[in-house]
C-alpha cells in the first residue's frame, strides 16, 4: 500500500504537469496491482476524458464513485460530463456533490455554469451566490455570477460581478474578456476596449478577444486600432478567408485599397471556390478606378455564383462605367430575373437601356422600380430625367410624373416653421444648393457670374451635397459667406440646418440629376425657393416656387409644363465662364484639308438613333465631309464599334468617322480646331459644348425644340448672336448644314471673329448676368412679400 500511495502521489505530479504518458503508465500500474483503487480509477478517467476517450473515461470515473463516493469525484464526474454535452448528467452530478457537502464553494459555483448554459439563469444566480457567501473570495463564482446576471439582463450587476473576480485574481483572463462584452453590451466602449487589452496582455494570442477588440474599436469611431487589433487576428490565423475578408472591409471603408485587395486575394488564395471573395474584390477594384479588373472579379464570381442576383447586378454597374451598355444590359437583365422584387435592379436596367440609347425600355424599367419601390426617389429621378430628353414623350406626361414625385416627397416631409422673418433693411440670404461645383456644367457656367453677383448685395450660402471637389471650388469658396456641406446629412437634418442659417431664398442647382437633394426642398427649410441652372424642366415639388429661365427656354406658351411659376431672366439663363487654359483658334481645318469637318463633342446618350440617321443624311449630301465624335466613351473599342455599326446602317463608310476618346481639358479644347461645324444632337441639344465650341470659333447647328431642354442650344446662340443658326425642322437642320459647309470663306471669316464676338456678347457678359440674376431674386422677393410672404 505504501508503494502504490508513492505511485499515486507521482502519477498525480505527473498529470497535473501535463506529463500525460508518465501519469497514465503510473495509473495502470497501480490498477494492475489493485484493480479497485479509487483514486486510480477516478484520476485516470479524468485522463481519458482529457484526451478524448470520454466513454471510456467517464466509465472509470462512475466505478471510482461506486467504490468511494464523495463529493468531489461528482464534481470532477460533472465536469467531465459537461464537457461532453451531457449537461442534465452534469447538473445532476453536481447537485448530488452539493448534497453530500453543502460547504463545497467549487460545486456550487460549477452547478450555477451549467443551470445557466441549460437556460435557467435564475437557478444559476443562486447557485452562484451560494458559492460566494461560501468563499467570498473565489474569483470563479463571482465570475459565473457575471454570466448569470448577463444572461437575466442585469448588466449593471454583471458589471460589478465581472470587476468583483478581477479583483480578486488580477490575471483572470475569463473574467476580463467577460467584463469586455459586457460593457460593450452597455455601449460603455472606452471601458470594454480597455477590458479586452487587459485580456490581451495576459493571452496575446487570443484570437476572439482580437476580434472584440476590433468591434468595439470600429463601433467608438477609432477604425485604425480597429484594423490593427482584427490584422493581429488575421496574422495568428491567416487561414481564416472570412477574417481576411472582414479585414478588407475595413480597409475599404478607409479607401486603403491597395491593403484591402491584398487581404481580399489571400482569401481567395485560401477559397478559390467562394464567389463572395471574388465579388468584394470586384467591389474594392471598382471604389479604386479599376473597373476593368471589377468586371473580371465579378465575372468570376458570377461563373462560381450564377444565381447570386447581387454579383450579376455589380457587374452591370461597373459595365455600365466602362459605358459596355450591351454587356451591362445582359448582366442587368439577368440580376431582374433573379430578383424580380428589386427595384433598384429595375434602376440599373434602365440605365443600361438608357445607354444604349433605348429609351422607350429605359423608361419602362424606371416605372417598374418605382412600381416595386414608390419611395425610392432615386428611380423617380432617373424616369424624369429621361422622360424630359424623350421626344415622344409628352411635356404633360412628365409633368404628371413630377407631380406624382412630389406628392411623395411632400408626404415624407414635414413644413418647418422658418427661423426669423425677414426685416427691411438686411441684405437677402441666398442659399445654393449643388453637388457640382466643380468641373461642370454647373461650376462652369456660376464661375464668372459669381465675381460680380458675391458683391455684398446678398449673403451667400453654399449647400454642398458632395464632399469631391477641384480648382473650381477653390475659386469659388471665397464668393460665398458660408460653405456649409450637407453631405451625408438627413433630409430633415439639412432642412434645419439651412431653417437655422435664415435662408431667405434656396435655390437648387440640380434638378432630378445626381446629387440632388430635391427631398430637402420638401420640408420648405426656406420662404422662397427656386430651380435654376442644373436642370430643365420641372421639379414636381408643390414648395419649389419659380423656375429661373429665359424667353428660349421658358417660353410663355410652355408654361403649362410646370407646376412652378416661371421666371425670365432678359437675356440667356446661362452665363458661360470662358476656359482659364490659353488655347488660340486656329484657321478653318476645311482650307488646309479640302473637305469639311463637321463635329459633335459630349454623351454619346445624346447621339440616339435618330440623330445618327439625319447626321447621315448630311454625311450623304456632302460626300467629302467628314464626322468627328469625341467622347470618353469612345476610349472603349466596344463604343467605337458599336457606333461604326450604327452610321454603316445608314451607309456611312468607318472611313468617313473621327473617333476619339476623352482628352485633358487643354487638348480637348484645343481638338475644336480640327471640327468646321459643330453639329447639336437633338431632343437633348448640348450645352457647355455648345458655349466651349463657339469659344474655340466652331459655329454650332441646333434644331428647334418644344421644351426646355431642347431650347438650351437655341438660347446660347441667341445669347451668342447667332440666331441663323437654329433650324426650325430636320429638313432645315440638313439644308443648313449643307449650305454652311459650302461657304468656306464666310466660315473662315466668322471663324476669325467668334470667339471677340462671343465674349462681348450677353452669354460671357458676366457682369451683365449678375445684374439681371440680382433683379430677378429681389423681384420674386418682392413678388412674395407682396403676396404676404415675409
Amino acid at each position: 500500500m505504501h508503494d502504490i500511495a508513492q505511485q499515486l502521489t507521482a502519477a498525480l505530479d505527473h498529470h497535473q504537469a501535463g506529463r500525460l504518458q508518465h501519469a497514465q503508465a503510473l495509473y495502470d500500474a497501480i490498477l494492475h496491482a489493485a484493480p479497485g483503487q479509487c483514486d486510480a480509477l477516478h484520476f485516470s478517467g479524468m485522463l481519458a476524458c482529457q484526451t478524448g476517450r470520454a466513454d471510456h473515461g467517464l466509465a472509470l470515473m462512475r466505478a471510482s464513485i461506486a467504490a468511494n463516493p464523495n463529493a468531489v469525484y461528482y464534481n470532477n464526474l460533472a465536469n467531465a460530463l459537461r464537457e461532453a454535452g451531457l449537461r442534465s448528467e452534469a447538473i445532476e452530478a453536481y447537485r448530488r456533490a452539493t448534497q453530500l457537502k453543502p460547504d463545497y464553494a467549487q460545486a456550487h459555483s460549477n452547478l450555477g455554469n451549467a443551470l445557466r448554459e441549460a437556460g435557467d439563469a435564475r437557478a444559476a444566480k443562486e447557485s452562484c451566490e451560494q458559492a460566494i457567501a461560501l468563499l467570498p473570495d473565489y474569483a470563479e463564482a463571482h465570475n459565473n455570477l457575471g454570466n448569470a446576471l448577463k444572461a437575466l439582463g442585469d448588466l449593471e450587476s454583471a458589471t460589478l460581478a465581472y470587476r468583483k473576480a478581477v479583483s480578486i485574481r488580477a490575471d483572470y483572463a475569463e473574467a476580463l474578456s467577460n467584463l469586455g462584452h459586457v460593457e460593450a453590451a452597455r455601449g460603455r466602449l472606452h471601458e470594454s476596449a480597455d477590458a479586452f487589452r487587459r485580456t490581451l496582455a495576459l493571452v496575446p494570442r487570443h484570437l476572439a478577444t482580437h476580434e472584440s477588440l476590433s468591434a468595439v474599436l470600429q463601433a467608438s469611431g477609432d477604425i485604425a486600432s480597429a484594423i490593427e487589433s482584427l490584422r493581429h487576428a488575421v496574422q495568428l490565423d491567416p487561414a481564416d478567408a472570412a477574417r481576411q475578408r472582414k479585414l478588407a472591409q475595413l480597409l475599404r471603408e478607409q479607401r486603403r485599397f491597395d491593403e484591402a485587395e491584398q487581404c481580399l486575394t489571400a482569401a481567395i488564395a485560401r477559397q478559390p471556390n467562394d464567389a463572395s471573395g471574388y465579388a468584394e474584390l470586384g467591389d474594392v477594384y471598382q471604389e479604386c478606378g479599376k473597373i476593368e479588373a471589377a468586371v473580371l472579379c465579378y465575372r468570376a464570381a458570377a461563373d462560381l455564383s450564377p444565381g447570386n442576383a447581387s454579383v450579376h447586378h455589380r457587374q452591370a454597374v461597373a459595365l455600365l462605367k466602362l459605358r459596355r451598355a450591351d454587356e451591362a444590359i445582359v448582366s442587368a437583365r439577368r440580376a431582374v430575373a433573379l430578383d424580380p422584387a428589386s427595384a433598384v435592379a429595375r434602376i440599373n436596367l434602365g440605365d443600361a437601356l438608357s445607354l444604349a440609347n433605348d429609351a422607350d425600355g429605359a423608361i419602362e424599367a424606371y416605372r417598374q422600380g418605382i412600381a416595386l419601390d414608390p419611395e425610392l426617389e432615386l428611380a423617380h429621378n432617373r424616369l424624369l430625367f429621361d422622360l424630359a430628353t424623350h421626344a415622344p414623350t409628352s411635356p404633360l406626361v412628365t409633368l404628371a410624373a413630377a407631380r406624382e414625385f412630389g406628392q411623395r416627397m411632400t408626404t415624407r416631409a414635414q413644413r418647418i416653421p422658418h427661423a426669423r422673418r425677414y426685416i427691411d433693411g438686411r441684405p437677402l440670404r441666398i442659399g445654393f444648393v449643388s453637388g457640382d461645383l466643380m468641373l461642370h456644367p454647373v461650376g462652369i457656367f456660376l464661375e464668372s457670374v459669381m465675381q460680380h453677383f458675391a458683391d455684398g448685395s446678398f449673403e451667400l450660402v453654399a449647400y454642398p451635397t458632395q464632399t469631391r471637389e477641384d480648382d473650381i471650388t477653390a475659386r469659388l469658396k471665397p464668393r460665398f459667406a458660408a460653405w456649409r456641406s450637407i453631405a451625408g446629412l438627413g433630409d430633415a437634418q439639412a432642412a434645419h440646418l439651412i431653417r437655422e442659417d435664415a435662408i431667405d431664398i434656396l435655390v437648387d442647382l440640380s434638378g432630378h440629376t445626381v446629387h440632388n437633394r430635391l427631398p430637402v426642398f420638401a420640408w420648405k427649410p426656406a420662404p422662397l425657393q427656386v430651380s435654376w441652372l442644373g436642370y430643365f424642366g420641372t421639379t414636381g415639388l408643390p414648395q419649389m416656387d419659380y423656375v429661373l429661365g429665359d424667353r428660349f427656354v421658358t417660353p410663355v406658351e410652355e408654361a403649362s409644363h410646370y407646376l412652378e411659376r416661371l421666371w425670365r431672366l432678359p437675356d440667356s439663363y446661362l452665363c458661360f465662364t470662358p476656359p482659364d487654359v490659353r488655347v488660340e483658334v486656329g484657321p478653318l481645318p476645311a482650307l488646309a484639308n479640302g473637305h469639311p469637318t463637321f463635329g459633335y463633342f459630349g454623351k454619346l446618350v445624346k447621339v440616339t438613333p435618330h440623330v445618327i440617321g439625319v447626321w447621315s443624311r448630311i454625311l450623304h449630301a456632302v460626300p467629302d465631309a467628314k464626322l468627328m465624335l469625341k467622347a470618353h466613351e469612345l476610349d472603349a473599342q466596344h463604343a467605337r464599334r458599336t457606333m461604326i455599326e450604327r452610321f454603316a446602317r445608314h451607309d456611312i463608310d468607318a472611313s468617313r468617322l473621327i473617333l476619339e476618346g476623352g482628352s485633358p481639358r487643354e487638348a480637348y479644347l484645343a481638338a475644336y480646331n480640327r471640327v468646321d461645324i459643330v453639329l447639336s444632337p437633338f431632343p437633348y441639344p448640348g450645352g457647355t459644348t455648345t458655349a466651349e465650341a463657339l469659344w474655340m470659333g466652331a459655329p454650332v447647328l441646333a434644331l428647334k425644340g418644344d421644351r426646355f431642354v431642347t431650347h438650351i442650344c437655341e438660347s446660347l446662340l441667341h445669347a451668342g448672336g447667332l440666331p441663323e443658326w437654329i433650324a426650325a425642322d430636320e429638313s432645315g437642320y440638313v439644308d443648313k448644314a449643307v449650305a454652311f459647309a459650302a461657304q468656306r470663306e464666310p466660315l473662315a471669316a466668322l471663324r476669325a471673329r467668334l470667339r471677340g464676338h462671343v465674349l462681348t456678347s450677353p452669354l460671357c457678359d458676366a457682369r451683365r448676368y449678375a445684374s439681371n440674376l440680382k433683379e430677378a431674386f429681389e423681384g420674386m422677393w418682392a413678388e412674395h412679400v407682396a403676396s404676404g410672404g415675409a
